[in-house]
C-alpha cells in the first residue's frame, strides 16, 4: 500500500517551518500515544506513521530529499505502489544494487544547494540533550491550585569516571586512522550514472575524527550512564488535563558537554465529585432549601480557593446561575483567575410528618393569588382559549 504524503501525515503545508513541524508532530503524537491509547491499533498504527514522518521532515537532508523525490529520495525500497517512486519515477533503481540515497548524497553534495545541510556533521560540536516525557496524575484541585511532587525516572547521565568522553582515565582518544581525523572517507561508486566519487562520515568513528581504543570502564565508551533519579517538581496552578509543562534541563545528558534536554510532564487530572471545569470557570449545581429561594437567604457556597458568601434574593427561581468573579481556576501565566458559577436548585422536602404536611397546606392554600405565580400565569395565559376547559388557574 502507498504511504501517504509527510506533509499530511502531520497536517501541514509544504512550506511549513521547522517550529511549526515540531509542533503538529507533538501535538499529533500525544494524541495517539499508544500509553493514551492503550488496546487500540489504529492509534499505535498512526503514531509509527506520525513518527516516520516527523523523523524525515526534522532533519533539513531527509526533507530536501523528500521535497526533491517524494518516499524515493528516503526509501530507496519505495515503489509507490506502483513501480515508480517520487517525482522522478527512480523506484527502478533499486534493481541495480544502488542505494538511492547515496546516489542523491553523491549528485547534490548533501542537497547543500537546495537548502539542506552537508550529511556530514562535527561529532565534537556539544549538543543539547533528548527530552524526556513521562505521565503523572493529579486531583482536581492539585492541578487547579497547584502542588510539589517527586517524581522518579531514568536518565542518561554524564559519565563521572570519564567526564563525557567516553575513553578510559589517562588513555585519552586517538586520531581516526580511516580518516585521519577529518571525520569523512572518500567512497567511488559505480553508478547507473556513471562512476562517482563523495565523501561519507567516517564508519570507524563516526565523523568524530578520532577514536577511542580504551573505552571507558564504567560507560563502555558511549560518554553517559543510565541512571535513576528523583527530583521534586512544581506542578504550575491551573494545569488542565492533558496539558504539558517543562522542567528545564532534567532530561537526558548533552553531548560532548551540551546542555541536558527537557522533563516533559504530562499531567493527567481526575474529575471532581462537584466541580466541573471550563476552560478556567468553574461550574457547580448548589441545592438549596424551598423557604431560601423564596425568602432569599445568605448562603455559603464552596469554591476551589475556600468558602464565600452569597446573598440570595427573594423570590430566587430554581437554575438561576449566578457568577462568583475571580473564584475559578488560576491561568497558568499568573495573571488572574477565571471566575465560579453557580446553578440553585431546590430540594423538595420528603418524610413530612402530620403537622409538616397541614402547615405546607395552610401555605399552599395561602399562595393561590395569581401575584405569587408570575411563571404559573404566563403559561397558562398563553394556552388562550385551548384548554380553558381542561386547567383552571
Amino acid at each position: 500500500m502507498a504511504k501517504r504524503d509527510y506533509y499530511e501525515v502531520l497536517e501541514v503545508n509544504k512550506n511549513a517551518t521547522e517550529t511549526e513541524i515540531k509542533k503538529a508532530f507533538r501535538k499529533l503524537a500525544k494524541q495517539y500515544h499508544p500509553d493514551l491509547n492503550a488496546g487500540n491499533q489504529a492509534a499505535t498504527e498512526k503514531f509509527k506513521e506520525v513518527n516516520e514522518a516527523y523523523e524525515v521532515l526534522s532533519d533539513s537532508e531527509k526533507k530536501a530529499r523528500y521535497d526533491q523525490f517524494g518516499h524515493a529520495g528516503v526509501d530507496p525500497s519505495y515503489s509507490g505502489g506502483g513501480g515508480s517512486a517520487g517525482a522522478g519515477g527512480f523506484g527502478g533503481f533499486s534493481d541495480f544494487g544502488v542505494d538511492l540515497g547515496d546516489i542523491f548524497e553523491n549528485m547534490f553534495g548533501g542537497f547543500g544547494g537546495f537548502g539542506g545541510g552537508n550529511r556530514t556533521r562535527n561529532q565534537n560540536i556539544p549538543t543539547k540533550g533528548e527530552n524526556i516525557e513521562i505521565t503523572i496524575g493529579l486531583t482536581f484541585m492539585e492541578a487547579a491550585l497547584g502542588t510539589k511532587r517527586t517524581i522518579k525516572f531514568s536518565r542518561q547521565e554524564t559519565c563521572p569516571q570519564c567526564a563525557g568522553t567516553g575513553a578510559e582515565k589517562g588513555q585519552p582518544p586517538s586520531t581516526c586512522k580511516d580518516c585521519k581525523g577529518t571525520g569523512t572517507t572518500k567512497v567511488v561508486q559505480r553508478t547507473p550514472f556513471g562512476v562517482i566519487s563523495s565523501s561519507r562520515v567516517c564508519q570507524r568513528c563516526g565523523g568524530a575524527g578520532v577514536f577511542i581504543d580504551h573505552p571507558c570502564h564504567n560507560c563502555s565508551g558511549s560518554g553517559n550512564i543510565q541512571k535513576k533519579v528523583s527530583i521534586d517538581v512544581s506542578c504550575p496552578a491551573g494545569i488542565d488535563n492533558r496539558q504539558i509543562f517543562i522542567v528545564r534541563n532534567q532530561g537526558h545528558a548533552g553531548h560532548k558537554g551540551g546542555p541536558n534536554g527537557d522533563l516533559e510532564v504530562l499531567a493527567r487530572v481526575e474529575s471532581h465529585p462537584i466541580f466541573t471545569r471550563d476552560g478556567n470557570d468553574i461550574h457547580c449545581e448548589l441545592p438549596l432549601k424551598f423557604s431560601q429561594l423564596t425568602l432569599g437567604d445568605e448562603i455559603t457556597v464552596p469554591t476551589i480557593s475556600g468558602k464565600a458568601k452569597y446573598s440570595i434574593a427573594e423570590g430566587t427561581q430554581p437554575g438561576t446561575t449566578f457568577r462568583l468573579k475571580g473564584k475559578g481556576i488560576p491561568y497558568t501565566n499568573g495573571r488572574g483567575c477565571g471566575d465560579a458559577y453557580v446553578k440553585v436548585s431546590v430540594e423538595i422536602p420528603r418524610n413530612l410528618n402530620a403537622k409538616q404536611k397541614e402547615l405546607l397546606q395552610e401555605l399552599s392554600d395561602s399562595l393561590k393569588n395569581e401575584k405569587n405565580y408570575t411563571k404559573r400565569k404566563g403559561f397558562f395565559g398563553k394556552l388562550k382559549e385551548d384548554f380553558k376547559d381542561t386547567f383552571a388557574f
